[in-house]
């Protein structure tokens, strides 16, 4: 099934599932973290995502894999090999990881409701509550096509909405190759080094997919080799999209808006990029924001609803998790007077629960027991094991530095 039509067919059939899971890495808290990263420090950071984003094409392909392979999602692998105080505790964790996203999301949406028409912002994430409950409607067994589409057609959206302010204000290519070498400025610098690692890979993102491809390939026999081979396309085309809007994000805001106070809020930014390159390029990019949240917050849902289901054998209904979870967000928008923030911080208590996520990823995917003859090579292996090493390391500094008071 090499090189003819009918396999191209059918590998171009087989894609989907990794673009659901790249709009994690597109959402809010990423507009948030990158623009901060950007205006207040130029290029400095641009290593960061790139990193961030090669680790994230292998952490969901892994991801997928062991979905293919096993036909079991990671959440519910860990479920079966926890004990109960054990799932209990890894649920709770993830929990409030998924809780922290979901924040991230309805923030980013409301702020852009905010933005396109003045509604207060609470009104704008109830607003964008009920309008991902719609989206939810869709996410079944036999209308996952058609969520797959949906979720893609504002993928489109806010990879133009993000990245149009590039082609009237281009990047410095020295300024891009100098923010290629990895370096720090101050402590400041590795929190928000730390928030985009938590935004780029997203630890929902790596439990969902694994449950997303058994949803999409249900089929009892499953030619695994093929999907893995279509799996393969569709993570790195997925990831380059996100990617792409992640540095996008960061360049455009350090060509625009270096210098320029107030741009460390998503308000401010969007008020410079108007006065810099005119009031439709302001208004895309809030169209753009909106479209984030709104997919984001819907696949959050979803991903919050299969991690219940696989550490606790516990599921509700996709709507009324999303009912649950859309509370707190709600009481922040209407309480705290700088959403913007919040959704940075948002991102750093996400980057503290991908230890959690990839670490199991790492160990069963190189397990012959689980995997058997599509377990990880020693050299995959090896690489997966490096990430772990890098992302507890950053965030144990991060710990570090927030106990001594100076991040």
């Amino acid at each position: 099934m090499t090189g003819t039509p009918t396999s191209r067919h059918h590998l171009a059939a087989s894609l989907g599932p990794a673009f659901v899971a790249a709009v994690a890495y597109v959402d809010p808290g990423n507009v948030a973290a990158n623009i901060s990263a950007g205006s207040t420090y130029g290029y400095l950071l641009v290593w960061v995502l790139v990193l961030a984003n090669a680790m994230a094409v292998l952490i969901q392909y892994c991801s997928a894999k062991l979905g293919l392979v096993t036909g079991q999602s990671l959440p519910a692998l860990l479920g079966d090999r926890l004990s109960r105080p054990g799932r209990l505790a890894f649920w709770v964790q993830a929990e409030l990881v998924a809780a922290a996203t979901d924040l991230a999301e309805v923030i980013g949406g409301a702020i852009a409701l905010h933005l396109l028409f003045a509604l207060p912002l609470p009104v704008g994430g109830i607003v964008v509550g009920a309008a991902s409950m719609l989206l939810l409607t869709l996410q079944n067994a036999h209308r996952q096509r058609q969520f797959e589409a949906i979720v893609g057609v504002l993928l489109v959206t806010i990879t133009v909405g993000f990245l149009c302010g590039l082609f009237l204000s281009p990047p410095s290519p020295a300024g891009v190759l100098g923010g290629l070498v990895p370096r720090f400025a101050d402590t400041t610098s590795v929190l928000l080094a730390a928030s985009m690692l938590g935004a780029t890979v997203m630890p929902h993102a790596i439990y969902l997919h694994s449950s997303l491809v058994n949803d999409r390939f249900r089929a009892p026999e499953r030619n695994v080799d093929f999907l893995l081979r279509a799996t393969r396309h569709d993570v790195v085309w997925a990831l380059i999209v996100a990617g792409a809007v992640n540095i996008g994000l960061l360049l455009l805001a350090a060509s625009t808006l270096g210098g320029v106070a107030g741009t460390d809020t998503i308000e401010g930014a969007h008020a410079a990029i108007t006065g810099a390159l005119g009031p439709i390029v302001g208004a895309i990019f809030a169209i753009g924001l909106l479209a984030s949240g709104l997919a984001s917050t819907s696949v959050g849902a979803y991903a919050g609803s299969e991690i219940m289901k696989g550490l606790l054998h516990v599921r509700i209904p996709l709507l009324v998790r999303r009912l649950i979870t859309l509370v707190p967000a709600i009481i922040v928008l209407w309480a705290y007077p700088n959403p913007s923030w919040a959704l940075v911080v948002s991102q750093v208590a996400l980057s503290f629960g991908i230890p959690f996520a990839i670490i199991p990823l790492a160990r069963y995917t190189r397990r012959t027991d689980i995997m058997g003859t599509w377990r990880n090579s020693r050299i995959v292996a090896a690489i997966m094991a490096l990430i772990c090493v890098i992302v507890v390391v950053l965030n144990a500094g991060l710990i570090v530095l927030t106990v001594l008071g100076v991040a």
